[in-house]
């Protein structure tokens, strides 16, 4: 029980604080996880995020979910989720039934300077994970193949590429340990086909049966968005557009989509507030659409857990995981210079001091090791201040 309650702790407190999107908080688990905790090594960390960038559903939401999965079982995983979602989508839902009292100049003022610190937290994991999988010049190289390629051409179909090229890179060129041994038990039988069946029977039942009810239909459409999306909630925007768009306006669903990369937590909460959007119950429709989208991504992960393990103990896969590390460095790194930092810093006025900021926030979570409340809670303030002069 005491390491329930542990696991349900430490997520909570990471829900309240994981500001910036799934790169993001891929940092906050290393940093809270392997090198505060040290529930689990660098090597296993690594072992869960190249298996949830493999399968669909949100990659970093299936990592936290396969963390308490390895510390306190299936409840363990459960506790995981619940309590790293759930600041997320009572915030959601708190938008949806007070956004008019809301201040919009002050909330995208928070936004902004959360974004800012999104940027120390990335940069950081960057540093840190680089250090352990790209030691050899075979991992720089795909490092920076990685960030070249996502930088100048990005899109889904060439992050996939990318994974595949890297796994096929590691497993030819890396060096194996010489004490790895081949696993002794086939893993294609230790895939668990329960949870195997159970995702596909919802996919395709729940499909036949959605037309029977309103909440059956709402729980099918973010299933099969669930189902059918890599990586984080960026992608699952256009696989609810044409459904979701048509019932409750454009304004609103951009507005959802906003509000989830500003409050901290997953993505794919942006499902809270369309959901508490699309009935006539508010917490009900949130309750289904969230419930829906997390769970073809978590069953997966119940599904090829232990036949993951029993591969990576296989050197030659081994070597691959090793390249595609290497690769989710590079995406990490892509995203960082692609994406975050041109959203969060875009104001010419305020350039230089976001710039100072986020250099002197760097330096002091690595070097002074400040605790990550507290540089939110400047971040917080820096962002504010103009707001309220």
């Amino acid at each position: 029980m005491k390491n329930l309650f542990s696991i349900f702790n430490q997520f909570f407190l990471l829900g309240l604080i994981s500001f910036g999107g799934p790169a993001a908080h891929l940092g906050y688990f290393q940093r809270t996880f392997v090198e505060k905790l040290n529930w689990l090594s660098a090597k296993e960390y690594a072992q869960l995020v190249a298996l949830s960038q493999f399968l669909p559903g949100p990659a970093s939401s299936q990592t936290g979910f396969a963390i308490g999965l390895k510390r306190g079982g299936l409840l363990g995983a459960i506790i995981a989720f619940v309590a790293f979602t759930l600041p997320s989508f009572l915030l959601m839902l708190a938008l949806v039934l007070f956004s008019h009292q809301i201040s919009e100049s002050l909330f995208l003022s928070l936004a902004s300077g959360l974004t800012l610190f999104a940027i120390v937290v990335i940069a950081d994991a960057v540093l840190t994970m680089s250090k352990s999988f790209c030691q050899q010049m075979i991992s720089k190289v795909i490092l920076f193949i990685t960030v070249l390629a996502l930088i100048t051409m990005p899109s889904l179909m060439m992050q996939l590429g990318l994974l595949v090229f890297a796994a096929i890179m590691g497993a030819a060129f890396l060096n194996k340990s010489p004490r790895q041994e081949a696993a002794q038990s086939n893993a294609l039988k230790q895939i668990n086909s329960v949870y195997l069946l159970a995702f596909a029977l919802l996919l395709l039942v729940v499909s036949w049966l959605s037309n029977q009810s309103t909440e059956l239909a709402l729980f099918n459409q973010f299933f099969q968005a669930g189902s059918l999306v890599f990586g984080g909630g960026h992608v699952v925007l256009p696989m609810l557009a044409p459904t979701v768009i048509p019932v409750i306006g454009q304004e609103t669903f951009m507005t959802g989509y906003a509000a989830a990369q500003a409050v901290p937590g997953p993505m794919f909460t942006m499902a809270t507030y369309i959901g508490a959007q699309m009935t006539q119950a508010p917490f009900t429709g949130a309750f289904i659409a969230t419930i829906a989208v997390f769970l073809p991504g978590f069953l997966l992960i119940l599904a090829f857990y232990n036949s993951w393990q029993s591969l990576m103990a296989k050197p030659k896969l081994s070597a691959a995981i090793a390249g595609v590390n290497s690769a989710v460095v590079g995406l990490l790194l892509a995203t960082l210079i692609g994406s975050v930092i041109p959203h969060a810093i875009t104001s010419v006025q305020t350039q230089i001091m976001d710039i100072l900021m986020v250099i002197s926030g760097l330096l002091v979570l690595r070097v002074y090791k400040a605790p990550v409340l507290l540089l939110i809670a400047v971040f917080t303030a820096y962002s504010l201040l103009p707001a309220l002069i």
